[in-house]
Parts: C-alpha cells; sequence; structure tokens
C-alpha cells in the first residue's frame, strides 16, 4: 500500500491495537490513516499539530491519544476519534523536540536538538527525569525495560545510556568522529546496534559502553537512518539511498534489500501493531506499507544471504494504492 502524503514526512507511528498509522509532516500537519490488506487507506484526520514541522509522532495511553513534537518547542497531546487538543506543553524543552519514543504504557522520552532527554508521564502532564545526556541532536532513542535504563544516538557521535531509576547518565560513549542516527538492542540485551552517518553500523557490547566491539562496514555507503528490529538477530535498516535491507547480526550480513523508495531518503520506519506491515517513510512524500509475510516469503526461497534486485523486491511485495 502507497499513500502520498503531500509533503516531507517526518516520523510515523502505527496504533498499539488497531489498523491506523499515524504520520508527521514537515508543514507542521499530522494526518491519521485507517488500512487495511484489500482497500484503500482512508484518511480520517488531518490536524494542524504544530507552527513548525512536526517531527516526532507516537500513540500514546493505549492509542486513545498522539502525542507530536516540533521545532517550535512544543508537545502536543491530540484526541484519535475527535483530533481535538488535549493538552498542548509550549515551553516542553528549550530547543526544537526531534524524537518521542514510548518507555512504558504511562511514560514516553523527548529528546531535543541540544542534546536534552525528558521523560513524561502522559497521564500527570509532568516531567519525570531529565538528562543532559549529548551536545548535539538526540538522533534515536531505545527503552530497555530489564534494567530500566533508556539509550540514545546523537549528532555529535556519541551514544547515551540514561538510568531512569537514579536519574543520571549512567554511561557515554567515546566520539565515533560520524553521527550516530539509530539505535536498536539486540541478542536478548547483550548488543546494542547504532546506525551511522557513513553506513557502518556500530555494534557495543551490553555494559561495555566506551567503545564499539564490531563494526560492520558492508552496509552501505549512505547514512544508515533508520533500524527496525525484527527479532534477535535480524533488524531492518534504511538508508539516504531509499534502499531498505534486511540485515543479519554476528554473523553480520546483508541478508536482502527488501523494499525501497527509489533514490529518496529514508525518514523512519515502524512496525503495525501484528507485523504484518512494515511502515516507511521519504522524502518522495510517500508512506509505504510492506507485506510482511510477502517480504518473509521472499527471503525464505533466497537460500540464504542471496541478494535480490531492489526494483524486483518492491514490485513484488508493494500493492500500491494513492490516495
Amino acid at each position: 500500500m502507497e499513500v502520498n502524503l503531500g509533503g516531507i514526512p517526518f516520523d510515523l507511528d502505527f496504533h498499539p491495537s488497531e489498523q491506523l498509522v499515524a504520520a508527521g509532516l514537515i508543514d507542521g500537519n499530522l494526518l491519521l490513516y485507517r488500512y487495511s490488506p484489500n482497500a484503500l487507506p482512508q484518511r480520517l484526520l488531518k490536524v494542524r499539530a504544530h507552527s513548525e514541522s512536526c517531527r516526532a509522532v507516537r500513540f500514546i495511553n493505549g492509542g486513545r491519544a498522539i502525542l507530536t513534537g516540533s521545532p517550535d518547542h512544543s508537545i502536543l497531546a491530540t484526541d484519535v476519534e475527535t483530533g481535538s487538543v488535549i493538552a498542548r506543553l509550549e515551553d516542553a524543552h528549550d530547543d526544537a523536540v526531534n524524537r518521542l519514543v514510548n518507555v512504558t504504557s504511562e511514560t514516553i522520552a523527548s529528546g531535543d536538538d541540544n542534546g536534552c532527554i525528558k521523560v513524561w508521564d502522559t497521564r500527570q502532564r509532568s516531567c519525570c527525569n531529565s538528562f543532559e545526556a549529548h551536545e548535539d541532536y538526540i538522533s534515536d532513542m531505545t527503552y530497555s525495560s530489564d534494567s530500566m535504563k533508556l539509550l540514545a544516538t546523537s549528532g555529535d557521535g556519541t551514544l547515551s545510556v540514561c538510568n531512569l531509576r537514579r536519574n543520571k547518565v549512567h554511561a557515554r560513549s567515546e566520539f565515533s568522529e560520524v553521527e550516530l542516527l539509530s539505535v536498536v538492542i539486540m541478542k536478548n540485551g547483550r548488543k546494542v546496534v547504532c546506525g551511522s552517518q557513513t553506513g557502518t553500523l556500530l555494534l557495543y557490547s551490553w555494559g561495555c559502553f566506551k567503545d564499539c566491539s564490531d563494526r560492520f562496514v558492508d552496509l552501505s555507503q549512505n547514512p544508515v537512518n533508520a533500524l527496525l528490529k525484527l527479532d534477535e538477530d535480524r533488524v531492518v535498516a534504511a538508508s539516504e539511498s531509499g534502499l531498505i535491507s534486511l540485515v543479519g547480526v554476528l554473523p553480520n550480513r546483508i541478508i536482502q534489500p527488501i523494499a525501497e523508495h527509489s533514490d529518496y531518503p529514508v525518514e523512519r520506519l515502524a512496525f503495525s501493531h501484528d507485523k504484518k506491515f512494515l511502515g516507511s517513510i521519504s522524502h518522495d512524500y510517500m508512506l509505504k506499507l510492506w507485506d510482511m509475510d510477502l517480504l518473509q516469503s521472499s527471503e525464505n526461497v533466497s537460500n540464504g544471504p542471496a541478494v535480490v534486485a531492489a526494483g524486483a523486491s518492491a514490485s513484488d511485495n508493494l500493492f500500491a494504492f494513492m490516495d
């Protein structure tokens, strides 16, 4: 499925239990769609959420509301049913809000352009934790529930680990000399994988965050803007070139390209709540929903780490619908 959003999207998120997907655009609009495998995606909402771009989008409170962040320093909560404003924090950060990630069912983390991370109680609408973790923009974050630690990557080239229980920055890596753009936790919590501006994947061992323990340099020569964990051994990686690939971790290998956005940079990736669809957004204005059953069937018949042409993968696995 393919939807023309009418502008450059910066983020997307799927509803935690229903067939709904939301996207935030460069013009400040928040869009909400209902999708189905056998029908055109139906736009349910178009909300002017922010005066500047809508950089970050997350469903909260069991999917009853959508939280958005913006360079206007605000965080907005929008009602999913009506599109009305539930609450707006005008000065949530001193700088542009660049990233939102869910932490627990009642808390969410936000990261800004100056390296500050805040954790919010969505029901009390108050800040629980604040960390001056980085010296440049927060590019991505992920949460380890077992250790109650929030990991973040930044344009300053470092990985940080924030301890929510003790409200302090637990660890920070050495400078990698390139911007770190994305992060996932793999191998049952033993490894942390970061995507970089040069296309190299940096692997860190849990508890040893000062320097990476391994590098995978063969993935791409373009920035890896997004990483999405499929399982403990495989990650979906999206690059500035528009290519989306399935990648094995330890052993490090490109299993195969699985999707693409022509030559346009892919901004974000997300799975639907049932993992039946992979969602991707790009500078081509498109939100694409890829059928995971078809993608994984293609992998199963590839007989190991075979590489198939990106164009063939896309045409085989994409059901195109225009908004």
